[in-house]
């Protein structure tokens, strides 16, 4: 019996050429979007409801009752209550309640995929890589590793965690992907100095000047938050 394929996709401008009817597609924003949702989760939200605009995220957190939060270049954007750094979600603030998310890259790759028929959505980061590397090794189905990047421009973050679900599940794929042997051996070539090397990229440059370093660190580090958010009817709950 032939293995489930995996492939990395580095940009949500080359979702196109992927094939995603029939794949489980991860979503990954390691900085900060899906570290968010999975410590908002693993906190006791009862859902987080991601969507692309801001005007939408007004209008559904009125309706809800929800939290409204969101970031547009690092910044908590006007008219929504909270920003998206992870600290914002303690347990004591968070549980029982629904958070409505909007984000620069993440939640956009979200809807891109869903819109092109994936057939299940899931996202991932540092804090919950065991619950997504455990879901994707059990499930048998294909897979693509989406990239949010920045803006559409490739960043070394996202790719470096493909690369550490790659480095863990490989045996359970057909992988004749370069993008993601590239991630593969990112990975293996920082993981035993991983922080030294995310302080490199040019998204820890550009957060780090907000203030966010304990944030980044945070992003960085596995299993804090071991949940697997898993996208069913319009929210990701835990899966």
């Amino acid at each position: 019996m032939s293995k489930p394929y995996l492939h990395t996709v580095l940009s949500p401008k080359l979702l196109d050429i992927y094939d995603v009817q029939d794949a489980v597609v991860v979503i990954i924003d390691v900085f900060r979007a899906t570290s968010t949702i999975a410590t908002a989760l693993y906190n006791g939200a009862t859902r987080v409801i991601p969507v692309d605009a801001v005007d939408k995220c007004i209008e559904i957190g009125k309706k809800t009752g929800g939290i409204t939060a969101g970031e547009r270049d690092g910044k908590i954007i006007p008219g929504l209550a909270h920003g998206n750094s992870p600290a914002e979600y303690p347990r004591e603030f968070i549980e029982g309640k629904t958070l409505v998310l909007t984000t620069t890259n993440g939640t956009k790759l979200l809807h891109m995929a869903l819109n092109k028929g994936a057939a299940e959505v899931i996202t991932g980061s540092f804090p919950n890589l065991t619950a997504v590397c455990d879901y994707l090794a059990s499930c048998n189905k294909h897979v693509l590793l989406g990239c949010s990047a920045w803006k559409d421009r490739f960043n070394l973050e996202d790719t470096l965690f493909a690369g550490a679900v790659i480095n863990r599940i490989q045996q359970n794929f057909t992988i004749h992907c370069d993008s993601s042997l590239m991630a593969a051996d990112m990975y293996n070539l920082h993981k035993d100095h991983m922080y030294e090397f995310i302080r490199k990229t040019t998204h820890w440059h550009r957060l780090s000047a907000f203030g966010l370093e304990k944030d980044l660190e945070y992003c960085a580090t596995p299993d804090l938050a071991p949940v697997l958010p898993i996208y069913r009817n319009g929210d990701l709950v835990c899966g």
